[in-house]
């Protein structure tokens, strides 16, 4: 029975999650498997790879053959290197041991290099996040500076009218000239007297 390593997919549209299995080739893509040796997320930077290293290299000493996204990924994860491995032992080539320190050296490396890698990604998102905050703060100087000559603008053309019209008031109030009441003159009591008393002086020499 022709076995291969392969993916299998699960998850939701849009984020893939796939299972890695041992399957019998003429079964189907997301069927019925014979072992599952790990899962593979492609989602995260980098990918989250957990993978039975054993199992897998169990299933290549008998003959399984991987795809090439699997073969990748067995690769990432050594299988493949302790699988050559195992072949020199075989053949007398190395030791066991020789061999197990080979291969966990080999890990350590690879651990190392992940964590750099890691620890790039994140000064890299802090560096742009960075650069992204200083891009907002100069784009909300520059507009908060263009935007106060206006406001000026408005303030003054607001006072304007306002002031002109205090001072058309003032210059009204300069120029008009004062009203003066007519006084009436009330005639003095001789004069009054008099004024009585000339109609009977006038009757009297018409008689």
């Amino acid at each position: 029975m022709p076995v291969k390593i392969r993916l299998q997919r699960h998850g939701k549209k849009g984020k893939p999650f796939y299972w890695v299995v041992a399957a019998d080739s003429r079964s189907k893509r997301d069927g019925k498997y014979l072992e599952k040796l790990g899962t593979y997320n492609p989602n995260t930077n980098p990918a989250t790879i957990n993978l039975d290293v054993d199992g897998s290299v169990k299933w290549l000493s008998n003959g399984a053959q991987p795809t090439d996204t699997a073969r990748a990924i067995l690769s990432y994860k050594g299988v493949l290197l302790k699988h050559h491995l195992l072949g020199g032992v075989r053949k007398g080539a190395l030791t066991e041991e020789q061999a197990e320190e080979k291969f966990k050296a080999w890990v350590e490396e690879k651990e190392k290099a992940i964590a750099n890698k890691v620890g790039g990604l994140d000064k890299a998102k802090a560096d742009a996040k960075a650069k992204a905050l200083e891009a907002e703060k100069e784009f909300s100087d520059k507009r908060a500076a263009a935007a106060l000559p206006e406001v000026e603008e408005e303030v003054a053309e607001e006072t304007a009218p306002a002031e002109e019209a205090v001072e058309a008031t003032e210059t009204v109030a300069e120029e008009t000239p004062a009203v003066e009441e007519p006084v009436k003159e009330e005639a003095t009591e001789p004069e009054a007297k008099a004024e009585e008393s000339a109609p009977a002086e006038a009757s009297k020499e018409e008689e």
